[in-house]
C-alpha cells in the first residue's frame, strides 16, 4: 500500500485532488495531532480518518453512534478493498468474535464501534493487546449537553484519549457552534487540537417550514406533488410513529418500510439494502437511521 496520501485516495478512493481541509487534516493526524474537524454532511469528514488509519500502523478505531452508517461505511470500505469491520448489537456471537480475533492479530485498518461499547472492558482489554493507528469521534456534537443530540455515552469517551496518549484523536461534526467546539475539545479531552472548520454552504440543499396542519396529508401532497418516484427519508420523533406513518403510506401505495433501533437488526439491515438499490423507497425512520 502506498505511503502517500494523495497517491492512496487515486488508488483506494479513484479522486485525483483532495477537497477543502481534507488534506491538512490526515497531514496533520499523520504528524500525530489531534483534530477538531468541522465539516457539512458530504464534504467527505470520512477521508479524514480513514486515510491515516490506512498509512499509520495498527487499527484505526472510530466510534460512531449511527448503526446504519456504521454498516454502510464498512461495506462501502470492503468493496475498495479496505479491511475494515464494525462492532455493534446486530452482530452475532460468533462473528464479533471473529472481528476481536483480527483486530488482536493486526487483520484490520479500520474498527467502527458503536460508544455504549467502545467502554466496556472487554473492549478496552482489546484494544490494550493491539496496535492503534488513531481514534476517530464522529458525531462529535453529541457530547454537547446543549444539544438536541445529546448522548451521556460520549461524555465518557475522553477515558480513550487518557487510555491511550500515544495516538491522534479526531473529533468530526457536521454541526457545532463556536461554544459547541469548545465544549468538543473540553469532554473529549482533546490535546492542543487544531481545528479545521469547512464552508457550510449548501446550495444544494433547501429548508422550507411550514405549519403542521393534517401532517399525513401534507406529506402526501408533498411526496405526490414534489417528489413522485424519488426516494427519500421522512423522521418522526418516536419509533411509534414511524410504524404508523410507514403503514399509512403503504396503504397508499407508496413502498415504504419503518426504521428504527427497536426493530430487530436484520430487519434494520434489510430495510437499510433496499433503500440504496431500490427506486422510489421511502424509509420512515427515527435519527438511529
Amino acid at each position: 500500500m502506498s505511503t502517500e496520501p494523495l497517491e492512496l485516495l487515486r488508488t483506494v478512493y479513484g479522486y485525483d485532488s483532495f477537497r477543502g481541509d481534507q488534506e491538512a487534516v490526515i497531514q496533520h493526524a499523520l504528524d500525530g495531532g489531534d483534530a477538531l474537524v468541522l465539516m457539512p454532511t458530504g464534504a467527505g469528514k470520512s477521508l479524514c480518518y480513514q486515510l491515516p488509519a490506512m498509512l499509520r500502523t495498527g487499527v484505526g478505531v472510530v466510534v460512531s453512534p449511527l448503526i446504519a452508517l456504521m454498516h454502510d461505511q464498512v461495506g462501502a470500505l470492503r468493496q475498495l478493498g479496505v479491511r475494515a469491520a464494525y462492532l455493534n448489537s446486530t452482530l452475532q456471537p460468533a462473528e464479533a468474535a471473529e472481528t476481536e480475533r483480527q483486530v488482536a492479530n493486526g487483520q484490520l485498518d479500520l474498527l467502527y464501534v458503536a460508544p455504549e461499547r467502545a467502554l466496556v472492558p472487554r473492549f478496552l482489554d482489546l484494544l490494550d493487546r493491539s496496535q492503534l493507528a488513531l481514534v476517530a469521534i464522529d458525531e462529535a456534537h453529541c457530547v454537547s449537553q446543549w444539544g438536541h443530540d445529546f448522548r451521556p455515552d460520549y461524555l465518557q469517551l475522553a477515558a480513550l484519549r487518557d487510555r491511550y496518549p500515544q495516538v491522534p484523536h479526531l473529533a468530526l461534526t457536521a454541526t457545532a457552534d463556536v461554544r459547541t467546539r469548545g465544549e468538543i475539545v473540553e469532554r473529549l479531552h482533546l490535546r492542543n487540537a487544531r481545528s479545521f472548520v469547512g464552508d457550510f454552504d449548501r446550495p444544494n440543499i433547501r429548508y422550507t417550514v411550514v405549519p403542521k396542519n393534517g401532517p399525513r396529508q401534507q406529506l402526501l401532497a408533498f411526496l405526490q406533488e414534489r417528489h413522485p418516484g424519488d426516494s427519500g427519508i421522512v423522521y418522526c420523533l418516536s419509533r411509534r410513529n414511524t410504524e404508523q406513518v410507514a403503514e399509512f403510506l403503504q396503504s397508499e401505495g407508496f413502498n415504504a418500510a419503518a426504521y428504527h433501533a427497536g426493530l430487530e437488526a436484520d430487519l434494520r439491515r434489510a430495510t437499510q439494502d433496499r433503500f440504496l438499490n431500490e427506486e422510489a423507497m421511502v424509509v420512515v425512520a427515527t435519527i438511529a437511521f
